[in-house]
């Protein structure tokens, strides 16, 4: 079964299934729209997919023909979780007043800079995109027919300028607005049943104050859909029991979701507030709509990404299609690919990249900068990509087509040089979301060692910790010291061992 990765916390019912139905019930994890680009090219073996929300995919003709039945298995409103403070210099903090709050007093709060928030990817994950489209909804006077041309552009920019915390996945970002709670954001914007686990966790600074936008929520449904009909039979035993009072009872007091089931939610009402089910918020079945506002918040709205990213160029990267894999990887962020997570991953407008090769030393700094796009004059719509950009994307494809292997590993030295740089340039352009991207196949053998790192790393101004560090792990790099540097600079390892290099790129992008 082909899952996204907000269900992690529901893998037990793998064995609850099998004891139950006989029914060999496995999960494969993965983001929304790369899930939902597997069933819409039949790129997956999966015999069922478990979704928050199939709404994009059953958008589409393909998708539609792809799944063959569907159930709804548990609800769980898109809520904005502001803590207790912030809450209570909004106002919000009584019951009565937070039952006013709408989308676009969100929105509003947002571009005075009154609440700053964590969320997901809107490009890349369920949560985020329906926050977006809440927004957006909630500016215009005909939500249910909404289309691109319909899209309130100034809506969009005053919610997104609250944007400071972004990510892939909730358990991410959970574990970052701990550490970041009250400093950098004061909300989370997520589902309800994350935001309930959140204060019943013992870690947070302070409680959140849940908060239902008065204009309707967008609720996600859990979709098990069949997409093999030759497992028709154990698909409708494994439904019944996810909807049998003892599986909806377990994800009730353990996922915190609510129950499909009427009569299991009301033995369970003493878990949820009271408030969370209000109306729900159309959803438009414009495929323009989406897309468009997608591309808009990618190319025009959101926080433009400036990086270095740090390339291994050392001689071990000439063995086993090394050296091709991270050329093929620089190849897909400049454009090369075409499909839906292609155009996700590829460099976005406005976006500015350096990119620093090492080998026995840290080599020198290359820069491109992408051009902006003309912005629509209404709405949203997919826009093509001008000739500037793709010149610059040809640029960054021949650079890497010129990378050539020798010499040692100097990995530590050449990713503190990488933060130095985004310091400086932090301070001269702050109006950028900062990142350092580095890979490596190798254990570190040139230069400062990792003890020299961390303590170069602490003798830095106090603005590196908002500039995370991801690694890219392939070859023989040594995996436990990656990871006692993650935690030192905040960001997280990817192990390209177990997926293409490329593919790995379009992770990381969903974190920037």
């Amino acid at each position: 079964m082909l899952a996204t990765s907000d269900l992690k916390d529901a893998q037990p019912l793998e064995g609850m299934v099998e004891k139950a139905t006989g029914v060999k019930l496995r999960f494969t994890f993965g983001g929304t729209m790369e899930s939902t680009e597997a069933v819409l090219t039949a790129r997956t073996d999966a015999h069922a997919a478990w979704f928050a929300n199939a709404k994009y995919l059953l958008s589409d003709p393909q998708g539609q023909s792809r799944v063959k039945l569907q159930d709804k298995i548990m609800l769980s409103p898109i809520t904005v979780g502001v803590s207790e403070s912030a809450a209570k210099k909004l106002g919000w903090s009584d019951p009565a007043q937070a039952a006013k709050v709408t989308w676009k007093t969100i929105a509003q709060a947002s571009a005075q800079g009154r609440l700053t928030y964590a969320l997901s990817n809107p490009a890349t994950s369920n949560q985020g995109f329906m926050a977006l489209m809440g927004v957006v909804a909630s500016a215009s006077s005909k939500a249910d027919a909404l289309t691109a041309a319909d899209v309130d552009r100034r809506a969009i920019a005053d919610f997104l300028k609250g944007y400071k915390l972004p990510g892939d996945n909730s358990t991410y970002l959970a574990e970052k607005f701990i550490e970041q709670q009250g400093n950098q954001v004061n909300t989370f914007i997520n589902y309800e049943s994350w935001l309930l686990t959140l204060n019943n966790g013992g870690k947070l600074r302070e409680r959140l104050v849940l908060v239902y936008p008065h204009e309707g929520v967008a609720t996600a449904d859990y979709p098990f859909m069949l997409l093999d009909d030759t497992r028709r039979a154990d698909y409708q035993k494994v439904v019944a029991y996810l909807k049998s009072p003892e599986a909806q009872t377990w994800l009730a007091r353990q996922t915190l979701r609510r129950p499909i089931n009427a009569e299991v939610a009301a033995t369970v009402a003493d878990v949820f507030p009271k408030e969370g089910m209000r109306v729900e918020l159309p959803f438009s079945p414009d495929r323009q709509l989406a897309d468009g506002l997608i591309d808009a918040y990618l190319n025009e709205f959101r926080l433009p990404i400036a990086s270095t990213f740090v390339l291994d160029t050392s001689g071990s990267m000439e063995g086993s299609g090394r050296r091709k894999q991270l050329v093929q990887a620089m190849h897909y962020i400049a454009g090369a690919d075409n499909s839906l997570t292609g155009r996700l991953a590829k460099l976005t407008n406005r976006e500015r990249v350096w990119l620093l090769p090492f080998s026995d030393v840290p080599g020198p700094l290359t820069f491109f900068q992408v051009p902006a796009g003309d912005p629509a004059a209404r709405g949203v719509q997919v826009q093509e990509d001008s000739e500037a950009k793709q010149k610059i994307l040809a640029d960054v494809r021949n650079y890497a087509d010129g990378l050539r292997m020798t010499g040692s590993t100097a990995l530590y030295d050449s990713v503190l040089k990488a933060l130095e740089h985004m310091l400086a340039q932090k301070k001269k352009s702050p109006g950028y979301q900062y990142s350092v991207v580095a890979f490596t196949d190798g254990e570190n053998n040139k230069g400062r060692g990792l003890a020299e790192f961390k303590e170069a790393y602490a003798q830095l101004p106090e603005d590196v910790r908002g500039i995370p560090v991801f690694m890219v792990l392939f070859g023989e790099a040594k995996e436990s010291d990656l990871k006692e540097m993650i935690a030192t600079t905040g960001g997280r390892v990817f192990d390209a061992r177990k997926t293409p290099l490329y593919a790995v790129f379009k992770d990381i992008r969903a974190y920037q």
